[in-house]
């Protein structure tokens, strides 16, 4: 198989370590003029090339993929077909041009239009806790994650540093953390009940309350963060500094998204998290059962897996509720979701409600041509009170179908076969044969003929 074009990967990636095309092509044993191609995708990139790009570079193959690349596309994508912009048809061949050769004006783009979406929805009569802001604080932090491919090396061997001293299995872990607040940080750990909380500290009395209406393994959660809570807060302030949040409701999300990323890596540390899951294929429940966690943690940390020289599976991670509304997402896999408006309804991870506790599996093709090996299950919490509906989400995750061979879940599946279209969003989807659309497509002027009805809710007519 013939390597990808990748020349504006290599471009952002030359740019990013101060690079000149001269200084990379004579690393890499060939002509400037030929790099100039190769970075303008009228050259392919041999094997050879490739391997030596990696370490001029200092970059592995997954990263040179090119996955934040087509994701700044689909982001555009999405922004251009916004009916108010008054844009007919943006080619695609402009799309990937602009992300390719003026990356930093897109990204100027697509925070504008973030910035847009806030104002209108504020003048819509949709009141903001402090007024306009050009993002939410949800919004902010998950793009920092994103921008990180989900992975913190600091909090990896803070939490390495941790395990060792600790030095237990993950049978004895949650024993081994309680002592561990105990007798470094005096702190006692009490399971009972509590009112509209999971975790309370009392500082007082030097009490960790834990909910007994927890499960073990998330009681277990709760004490590692509480304990990476006092040993990483060195390490997660310098990474908040670093990242340098617009508002104090941002920096306070991203503090407990960095705490919750280390009492993960606590839990289930890299080096043996990941040599079991790649002798396990990435089973996630067995993966589970063996370190003591839940199956949505055992899935989180799949998803975290991106240490250079040492890299898992590259996962995207999805979980929502049963409106449709994504809670967490995070993509190492290069899949591009929508930011705004839902997703398709076709893709597994709305059909997974139908089966509860049932892990089901789908091979999802997006229109432009990228295929995904994707797995859903519902998770259930405990209701507060009798009566209250128990909260319910899917988790989801998925990875390029190239990296099929390495999962369990792919055993026995004609992926060819079994392939099912999907699209971004009913907005953005081409696909005319559709019946599951909720939307027309953006692009497209509605076909409407009173002499006969379509099997698909709407007809469009091509782009001109």
């Amino acid at each position: 198989m013939a390597p990808p074009m990748i020349g504006r990967t290599i471009r952002r990636l030359r740019s990013e370590r101060g690079q000149t095309q001269q200084a990379l092509a004579v690393r890499l044993g060939i002509s400037a003029s030929y790099l100039n191609l190769i970075e303008h995708d009228q050259r392919a990139v041999t094997a050879a090339l490739l391997i030596k790009l990696t370490e001029a570079l200092e970059a592995d193959l997954a990263t040179l993929s090119g996955h934040q690349e087509r994701q700044m596309e689909a982001g555009l994508r999405e922004v251009l077909a916004d009916p108010l912009l008054g844009l007919d048809q943006v080619p695609e061949e402009e799309v990937r041009a602009l992300a390719a050769s003026a990356p930093n004006a897109a990204r100027a783009m697509l925070a504008l239009y973030r910035a847009f979406r806030v104002a209108r929805e504020d003048a819509s009569g949709i009141a903001l806790p402090t007024g306009r802001r050009l993002l939410l604080p949800t919004e902010e932090v998950r793009d920092i994650f994103h921008d990180r491919a989900n992975h913190f090396a600091t909090l990896e061997l803070a939490a390495e540093r941790l395990v060792a001293e600790l030095g237990v299995t993950p049978a004895e872990m949650n024993h081994a953390i309680a002592e561990r607040l105990r007798t470094r940080h005096g702190i006692i750990v009490q399971v009972g009940p509590l009112t509209a909380s999971h975790r309370r500290y009392d500082a007082e009395t030097r009490r960790l309350h834990l909910s007994d209406s927890l499960p073990r393994e998330s009681r277990g959660f709760q004490m590692a963060f509480h304990l990476m809570l006092l040993e990483a807060r060195d390490a997660v302030e310098a990474l908040i500094a670093q990242a340098a949040p617009t508002t104090t409701e941002a920096a306070a999300l991203l503090r407990v998204g960095l705490l919750n990323y280390a009492a993960g890596a606590l839990l289930l540390p890299y080096a043996p998290f990941l040599a079991a899951a790649r002798v396990m294929r990435h089973d996630v429940e067995a993966l589970a059962a063996r370190f003591g966690v839940s199956f949505e943690q055992a899935c989180h940390r799949l998803s975290t897996l991106q240490r250079d020289g040492a890299r898992g599976v590259p996962f995207f991670f999805l979980r929502l509720d049963p409106a449709g509304n994504v809670g967490k997402r995070f993509s190492a896999a290069g899949f591009p979701f929508a930011r705004y408006g839902g997703s398709c309804p076709r893709w597994i991870v709305h059909g997974a409600f139908a089966t509860p506790g049932t892990l089901r599996v789908q091979v999802a093709a997006l229109p432009d041509g990228a295929r995904f090996l994707c797995f859903a299950r519902t998770v259930q919490g405990a209701p507060a009170t009798w009566g209250e509906p128990a909260p319910i989400h899917v988790v989801a995750m998925g990875c390029d179908i190239g990296r099929a061979a390495e999962m369990v879940y792919a055993d026995g599946i004609d992926l060819a076969a079994a392939t099912v279209g999907i699209g971004l969003s009913c907005r953005l989807c081409d696909r005319p044969d559709c019946r599951s659309r909720a939307f027309p497509p953006l692009e497209h002027r509605l076909a409407l003929d009173p002499l006969e009805e379509s099997a698909a809710p709407y007809q469009f007519a091509p782009k001109r």
